[in-house]
């Protein structure tokens, strides 16, 4: 029974070992102060960033957590706290009301891309765009992609912009850059 025990022991050491060694081995991007392993999906990752916080609580509250766990792939263009915070007062706590549901996923939806869209494949779509690349979302509306100087800017239906201050963060079910504005469909 000793011997078996030290087994047990032995062997569970050693995952645990070598899961902590695999990940330290990932190439990672720090996103509101946690690393995001390129092996977790979307929201095993996401719910560690500080920065995402309200993101992570709307994508609850829409419903939408078994879906951004799926295989994907998916290009998502993730807000900011801080870019919650520029909405008007009370705009985030009327959209995560149970009634709202639709048009809260409606919203975060428009923030995602079919598909696995790293910066250099963005940038690939501008150039061949000239200077600009439709893409449509998942929501079925259109962002447009541009570059201003050597950062990539989005803009929404209403004419609103974000910049992406955080590229190419690799997630096992696609990609997510993080942006400074909450992106809006036209309504």
């Amino acid at each position: 029974m000793k011997h078996l025990k030290s087994l047990v022991f032995l062997v569970v050491s050693a995952f645990m070992l070598n899961t902590s060694f695999a990940q330290k081995m990932e190439s990672t991007v720090d996103v509101g102060g946690a690393p995001m392993y390129p092996s977790k999906n979307i929201i095993e990752n996401a719910v560690n960033s500080k920065d995402h916080t309200t993101l992570v609580a709307a994508v609850k509250a829409a419903g939408l957590v078994e879906t951004l766990e799926t295989p994907g792939p998916f290009t998502v263009f993730a807000p900011t706290n801080e870019a919650f915070d520029m909405l008007p007062k009370g705009t985030v706590e009327t959209l995560l009301k149970p009634e709202n549901k639709a048009k809260l996923s409606g919203i975060l939806t428009y923030h995602v891309v079919a598909g696995k869209l790293d910066s250099k494949e963005l940038a690939a779509l501008i150039k061949a765009g000239n200077g600009t690349a439709e893409l449509k979302t998942v929501a079925g509306g259109k962002l447009w992609a541009m570059m201003k100087g050597n950062k990539i800017m989005l803009k929404d239906e209403n004419g609103g912009t974000a910049t992406v201050t955080i590229k190419n963060v690799y997630q096992s079910n696609g990609v997510i850059h993080v942006i400074d504005h909450v992106l809006l469909p036209k309504s």
